[in-house]
C-alpha cells in the first residue's frame, strides 16, 4: 500500500500548505475510497468523489487534536478497522545539529538564528508502511524546500501506528 500511501501524504501536504504557515497539527483518517462511495455517498459526492480507482486511499480530516502535548493526544486516540491508515500535518521548529548540542528551552530554540520553521507530514497504514513530506520554510521571497521518504520522522509514524491498533482492517 506503499505507492497510495505515498500519493495522498503528498496530497495532504499541498492541500495543508494552500493555507500558509502557523497552523496546529491536523489529523486525517485514511480510508478505502471504494468503501467511501458505498457506505456514505452522499458524503463522498459532496467531497467530490464519483469513481475510485481500487486501492485508493482517501483522507478524512478530523477533528481538532486536544490542546497539550502532541504525544499524549495522539495516545488517546484508537481508530476502528475501517480506518485503513493515518496521517498527521504538524509545524515544529529544528535545529542544525551543530546547534542541538547547546543546552537550550522552548523559548531559546524559537529565538534560536539557525532555528527552521517544518512542516511535518507524516503517514502510515496498517501495514506497517509510512510515508513523510517535510516542507522547510525558506525566508520570505524564496522557495520552500520540500523533502519526502520513508523514515524521515520514525518516532512520529510509531505514534500514529500506534492509533491502529485496533487490528487490521477487514478485506
Amino acid at each position: 500500500m506503499a505507492a497510495p500511501l505515498f500519493a495522498v501524504v503528498g496530497e495532504i501536504e499541498e492541500h495543508v500548505a494552500e493555507a500558509g504557515w502557523d497552523q496546529p497539527p491536523q489529523l486525517f483518517a485514511l480510508v478505502d475510497t471504494e468503501d467511501l462511495l458505498r457506505a456514505e455517498p452522499q458524503l463522498a459526492q459532496s467531497m467530490g468523489l464519483v469513481a475510485a480507482v481500487p486501492g485508493t486511499l482517501t483522507p478524512v480530516q478530523q477533528e481538532d487534536l486536544a490542546d497539550g502535548p502532541l504525544d499524549e493526544a495522539l495516545a488517546g486516540i484508537e481508530f476502528g478497522p475501517e480506518v485503513l491508515g493515518v496521517v498527521l500535518a504538524h509545524e515544529v521548529l529544528v535545529l542544525p545539529p551543530s546547534a542541538e548540542q547547546e543546552d537550550l528551552d522552548v523559548d531559546a530554540v524559537a529565538q534560536h538564528p539557525a532555528a527552521r520553521e517544518v512542516r511535518m507530514v507524516v503517514g502510515v497504514v496498517r501495514d506497517g508502511s509510512r510515508e513523510c513530506v517535510l516542507r522547510l520554510r525558506a525566508p520570505e521571497g524564496e522557495e520552500d524546500d520540500r523533502l519526502s521518504g520513508t523514515d524521515l520522522a520514525p518516532a512520529l509514524a510509531d505514534a500514529l501506528l500506534a492509533t491502529l491498533d485496533a487490528g487490521p482492517a477487514p478485506r
